[in-house]
């Protein structure tokens, strides 16, 4: 489960060493990020928090945009992360059926987690403004190399393997899925239920769950 940490010192250091500096001021990107939200990741601040001149950040990242990007991409790929411990914490059990169940249910679970946990994160993913059509593709994947998409698609094709979906309901299921899923968290984290009681958001929470499997 990610913690949300104290906001780092600004560094007293104003050099680096080739490569260092593009990682310190994303990470001071990241925390930015997990503070405010994607409205609060400025490229001057990064380098304020990083410990050099803002000229300095123009080599590794050329606007606020693509700062903004890279640590979008950190979000998904902690949202992965997220998921990956969920899934592993699923993996003793032995029944097929069992574990391709849980595994879906191991990824919603880490996914509406990680919003409450990490809203701030996880409004950086998924806020706007999107990437340009031709923006280079971004690293979003956890540790296992799936982005948080991909770990929702492997879960459904494990219940299609497993015998409990079937193969003609598998086409789109993912996005059925996410919407749900997604829907409650904005709901959580932006919308009217925001700051509801954690026993209410639990039930809820799985009771969602329950009807997004039975509803596949």
């Amino acid at each position: 489960m990610l913690k949300n940490p104290e906001p780092p010192a600004s560094p007293t250091r104003s050099t680096y060493r080739h490569g260092d500096l593009r990682r310190a001021l994303l990470d001071a990107g990241i925390e930015l990020a997990r503070g405010g939200g994607p409205e609060a990741v400025v490229l001057r601040e990064a380098t304020r928090r990083a410990g050099v001149v803002p000229n300095a950040a123009y080599r590794h990242f050329g606007s606020r945009q693509e700062l903004l990007q890279a640590v979008r991409a950190a979000a998904l790929a902690a949202l992965a992360a997220a998921m990956e411990a969920e899934l592993a914490r699923q993996r003793q059990r032995r029944r097929e059926a069992d574990y391709a169940r849980a595994s879906l249910r191991a990824v919603g679970t880490a996914y509406l987690r990680f919003a409450l946990e990490e809203t701030g994160l996880f409004r950086t993913a998924f806020g706007r403004p999107l990437p340009a059509p031709d923006a280079p593709p971004a690293d979003k994947a956890g540790p296992g190399g799936l982005n948080p998409f991909e770990l929702l698609g492997v879960a459904l094709d494990r219940m299609v393997q497993a015998g409990v979906l079937a193969a003609e309901r598998r086409p789109g299921a993912e996005y059925l899925a996410w919407s749900a899923v997604h829907g409650l968290a904005l709901l959580l984290v932006d919308g009217p239920l925001h700051g509801m009681a954690g026993t209410a958001v639990q039930a809820l929470s799985e009771r969602l769950l329950d009807m997004v499997e039975q509803g596949l």
